[in-house]
């Protein structure tokens, strides 16, 4: 009997110990990693909800219940897409103890769906591989492809929003500010058609490059005017011009390329109404052209709210126009004549009047310094074309945008 008691203590005695010992090992077992929180700013990231107001230059911290290993956040383990085309968005990761903060290397398009992920590759200090991870995220306002240069939404001053483009201390002339195209577009630039101006600095700096988008929204206003509307312009043709023909039948922008050799010449992507491609009896450096009738051009550029697009892609050397989200009109400078130069354009470049770089929105140069010294392009006779009407959201990019970004931008912000 006391032979029995003493076998069962000693068992009871080794259970305990063996039970003592496993919780104690348990203890010391690595922890699971797993994600504790995804913000951006003050803005969860991790909800039941994606969110669709985040900043297009958000900080992202995804923070941990353990220290994540260094050696583990690369390029492949977290990876940031854009929806729309499913490009990737280069980004920089930096990691402190168990927070992976995560910065995108350009400003990211507005209004845009966008994809984090983070892969079971990322592990904690103590070699603990995470859970697969994506989530979703919409950015502020309506869409824009990511890399502009220059933005004026005209809410109320002419300043740039995403860049330091700024008219100086007298370079806005008797603007007032309206109601835009719509309730979520704002308010936009209205320009008297006699005097209105205002001069963006430093211009020569928005088209100096190889590759070039400019959009922008324009309502020309024809009541009392009888003449055509230099939109905008930076030393005209010597740089970049945008003009609406007085019998609003056709507009053009009238450009300064730059070739191999250095030197340069201008071009007109010219529309007119009834315009013909290659095909069609038009010159045959043009591969495509939409014919609108002068009723439907007049539509669409008199008195009418139209979003305009050129687009100049440096490597293909093609030139594009869209009106509404619609291309237009194309041109391709590998198909001129044999022997000429414009065959071997690089680019854009201003080679007006060094001391009269500035942008000029409601006219076809700045009022000082001028390059144009024509009668026509004299600031200062109220006759001459002088823009009459509302200008809104004019965005510069440094590369050629998408058709597809073109029309998303339209959809994204018309009437």
């Amino acid at each position: 009997m006391k032979k029995n008691q003493f076998l069962l203590v000693f068992f009871l005695v080794l259970t305990s110990a063996a039970l003592v010992f496993n919780g104690c090992k348990k203890d010391d077992d690595p922890v699971d990693l797993s994600l504790s929180s995804l913000t951006a700013g003050d803005i969860d990231l991790n909800g039941a909800t994606s969110p669709s107001d985040v900043p297009v230059e958000p900080v992202i911290k995804a923070t941990f219940n353990v220290n994540i290993d260094p050696a583990t956040v690369t390029a492949s383990s977290v990876s940031l897409t854009q929806d729309y085309d499913g490009a990737s968005i280069p980004i920089t990761t930096e990691v402190s103890n168990n927070v992976i903060t995560i910065k995108p290397s350009q400003a990211l398009g507005s209004g845009t769906l966008y994809k984090l992920n983070m892969t079971a590759a990322i592990m904690s200090t103590d070699a603990k591989p995470m859970t697969n991870i994506d989530r979703t995220f919409t950015t502020a306002g309506t869409f824009s492809p990511a890399g502009m240069v220059a933005h004026w939404t005209f809410e109320d001053n002419a300043n740039d929003v995403v860049g330091s483009y700024n008219p100086s201390a007298n370079g806005v002339v008797d603007i007032t500010y309206a109601v835009g195209r719509n309730a979520a577009a704002g308010k936009a630039a209205k320009f008297n058609g006699t005097t209105s101006i205002i001069e963006i600095p430093n211009g020569d700096q928005l088209i100096n490059t190889h590759d070039f988008t400019i959009s922008f929204w324009v309502k020309t206003n024809s009541e009392g005017i009888e003449h055509g509307h230099f939109v905008m312009g930076l030393g005209g043709y010597k740089g970049i011009q945008f003009e609406v023909f007085g019998g609003y039948d056709g507009a053009k922008f009238g450009i300064q390329y730059e070739f191999e050799n250095g030197t340069t010449d201008s071009d007109d992507m010219w529309f007119p109404s009834l315009a013909a491609d290659a095909n069609n009896g038009g010159f045959q450096g043009w591969d495509f052209a939409k014919s609108l009738t002068i009723e439907q051009m007049m539509a669409k550029l008199k008195d009418n709210w139209l979003h305009v697009t050129y687009i100049y892609d440096a490597a293909p050397k093609k030139g594009t126009l869209y009106y509404d989200g619609e291309k237009m009109k194309s041109f391709d400078f590998n198909l001129w004549p044999e022997n000429e130069i414009k065959r071997t354009t690089v680019g854009l470049k201003y080679v007006g009047n060094p001391a009269g770089n500035q942008l000029a929105f409601g006219f076809i140069q700045a009022r000082d310094n001028p390059t144009l010294t024509d009668g026509w392009a004299d600031y200062n006779s109220p006759d001459n074309n002088h823009f009459k009407g509302q200008l809104d959201d004019v965005k510069i990019f440094h590369k050629a945008i998408t058709a597809n970004e073109v029309r998303l931008m339209y959809e994204s912000e018309k009437p």
